[in-house]
């Protein structure tokens, strides 16, 4: 009976020991695999790691993968950071902290292999991390280096995320483990056909390691799991050098080596038995040099009947590294639909920055058809008033530190600043050049380059910057391939908003009537009492404050300086023209033939962006010859010119 209480009691203490049993205490057990880790000692301790269940453990693998543990004289383990000549040590279990002479311990310095098994054992803690950073951490770390023996932890930790993200996050990442590491091959069939309809680059970096390839030649039919035949007839020198390196042929001789080989035979004036007089000619040298091959001092020659034998002999086969067909059967359709998918999404973000660009060259042109159209004044000067409005949004940020309150208070102001201006030159310049348009071109291109030097005295050669608030920061991502940034959507939308309330100003006003009816007939329009003077005035002040407003909107995307105006002033004029003069559904298609033509040239010729602009204005002189008058032809005065 005594020895059954005896037997009991130890049991019990066995037990109790163990179920208050520290990492301490586990990590002792194994002090020599945390001393002096290997690959194959150190899997035994992260296993009882990994059940042990402790909450220290993930802390304590960081640390021994970052060589941060540290071994006391007496065997006990510290986490330690050398501070001067000491260690600020942390103890593993309490967290503890405390100082110590380094002279009593001993760094623990696992290699890179040991570590690499760290960080996999590591990442199944982090999984089910509380901390949500860390969770995603772990997540991203395996998208990174996928290993087979993540998947089963990672399936573990989709079940129990609570954040919705994160567990579709998880669930794509397993995906991508499941495709290329499963252990059934109907498990990563499923997980490759579910990924037909992701258009990210993981997918298709997974689905091309699936379909690894390595090319081989064979003199019997090849085994394995052959992706192709290829055909040696294409390339039969470059075939041929696969079988040299593969060491199934001789190499070929070249006629320098042909050369080398009888100098190297010379023998009392003859090579062979035959003079060097007579080796004057590559057949004679080829033929002496068969001679040599005969007698077996050189290699022997390899013609081209030769080298066709030898490639008729072989099979030359591309095979995948993956053994299984059906997988990799199923991997080439789901990377032909993914393909698909991407070329219909690069389609799609072509048609968005060709929308993005129109707007940029409608919001430009806008003020100029108005003007144009109107008056017949062809203004070179209408790229400095957009630097104008860009220049008026920088002067307001330097009061108005709030980015989107300084924008909100810079587009009113930039149409007072530049109406002005406008004004200001049709009542001192453009009025007293009506119907003379080379005089008003050279008139308006000196203004040009006026309020350029001007430009620069005030604010300097240097670009200012002209900041979009936060809210417009970033990209709206669609997906992997389709994204457009917040601003050029901003853009987008003002340049719909100009559009509907310059059709209510032309369509729904006394202003926009009168201005018709100039444009239509001014003898008329003047004889029922419009004054066409007053209306060309308002309407040049219009158009050159719109041109202000638009300068805010392209400085909030492009850089502000003194030449920005030139860079648009051209787009503008072949907008204007191209949709047609005077019109703004005209100037709405004019913008966004040129904004998608331009994009779509820079699509087929990235490298060189000035080559597309040209092939652009090539395409659009070729336009205007069989459609003179425009995509909308216009009416009035603009006709008639």
């Amino acid at each position: 009976m005594r020895q059954l209480f005896l037997a009991i009691t130890l049991c019990l203490t066995y037990a109790m020991a163990a179920q208050a049993q520290d990492l301490q205490t586990l990590l002792q057990t194994h002090a020599e695999e945390v001393a002096h880790p290997s690959r194959i000692s150190v899997e035994v301790l992260l296993d009882d790691l990994a059940g042990s269940g402790l909450p220290q453990v993930a802390d304590f693998l960081e640390n021994w993968a970052d060589k941060k543990i540290w071994q006391r004289d007496d065997g006990i383990f510290f986490i330690a950071t050398p501070k001067d000549d000491a260690l600020a040590l942390t103890d593993i279990d309490s967290g503890a902290p405390s100082t110590a002479s380094q002279s009593r311990f001993q760094q623990t310095k696992p290699n890179g292999g040991v570590r690499r098994l760290i960080g996999t054992a590591l990442v199944q803690f982090q999984l089910s991390d509380p901390d949500i950073a860390r969770r995603e951490s772990a997540v991203a770390s395996i998208a990174r280096k996928p290993e087979a023996a993540q998947l089963a932890s990672l399936l573990r930790a989709i079940e129990t995320e609570p954040d919705a993200t994160l567990k579709a996050r998880k669930i794509q990442v397993a995906n991508f483990l499941s495709a290329r590491f499963a252990d059934d091959s109907k498990d990563r069939i499923v997980a490759i056909n579910s990924l037909s309809k992701d258009t990210s680059v993981e997918v298709r970096s997974v689905l091309n390691q699936i379909l690894t390839l390595s090319e081989g030649v064979s003199a019997t039919q090849p085994e394995g799991n052959i992706a192709r035949i290829l055909d040696p007839a294409q390339d039969p020198d470059g075939f041929y050098a696969k079988l040299v390196a593969a060491g199934m042929a001789p190499a070929r001789i070249s006629p320098a080596e042909v050369r080398a080989a009888l100098e190297a035979n010379i023998v009392a004036g003859k090579v062979a038995g035959i003079p060097l007089g007579r080796l004057d000619t590559d057949e004679t040298r080829t033929r002496v040099y068969a001679l040599l091959s005969k007698e077996g001092l050189v290699p022997p020659l390899v013609t081209d009947e030769d080298r066709d034998n030898a490639l008729n002999t072989h099979v030359f086969f591309e095979r995948y590294a993956e053994p299984d067909p059906a997988i990799t059967t199923a991997a080439e359709v789901t990377r032909t639909a993914v393909e698909q998918r991407v070329a219909w999404a690069q389609g799609g973000d072509l048609v968005l920055d060709g929308l993005s660009l129109a707007s940029i060259y409608f919001l430009a042109a806008i003020g100029l058809a108005i003007t144009f159209g109107v008056m017949g004044v062809i203004n070179m000067a209408h790229g400095e008033f957009i630097m104008m409005g860009a220049y008026t949004g920088y002067v307001v940020q330097l009061f108005v530190p709030d980015y989107t309150l300084s924008i909100i208070v810079a587009l009113p102001l930039a149409f007072v600043v530049t109406f002005g201006a406008g004004v200001a030159m049709e009542r001192l310049v453009i009025r007293h050049l009506y119907n003379r348009p080379l005089e008003t071109l050279l008139a308006t291109f000196g203004i040009s380059i006026a309020l350029q030097q001007l430009a620069k005295n005030i604010f300097g050669t240097q670009a200012r910057p002209l900041t979009s608030p936060d809210w417009l920061g970033g990209a709206w991502m669609i997906s992997d391939v389709i994204s457009i940034s917040y601003i050029r959507i901003a853009i987008f939308v003002l340049a719909l908003l100009f559009l509907a309330l310059i059709l209510y100003v032309l369509k729904r006003t006394r202003l926009g009537l009168e201005v018709r009816a100039v444009t239509q007939n001014p003898g008329m329009a003047a004889s029922m009492g419009i004054n066409p003077d007053r209306i060309n005035m308002l309407t040049f002040g219009f158009g050159s404050g719109i041109a202000g407003i638009a300068g805010v909107a392209i400085g909030l995307y492009a850089k502000v300086t003194s030449e920005m105006g030139a860079d648009y002033i051209v787009q503008s004029f072949m907008t204007v023209v191209v949709g047609g003069v005077g019109n703004v559904w005209g100037t709405l298609a004019g913008a966004s033939m040129i904004g998608g033509l331009q994009k779509g040239i820079e699509w087929l010729n990235p490298s060189n962006t000035l080559a597309a602009q040209t092939y652009m204005i090539l395409f659009i002189i070729l336009f205007i010859q069989f459609r003179p008058k425009g995509i909308v032809a216009p009416k009035g005065r603009a006709a008639a010119d």
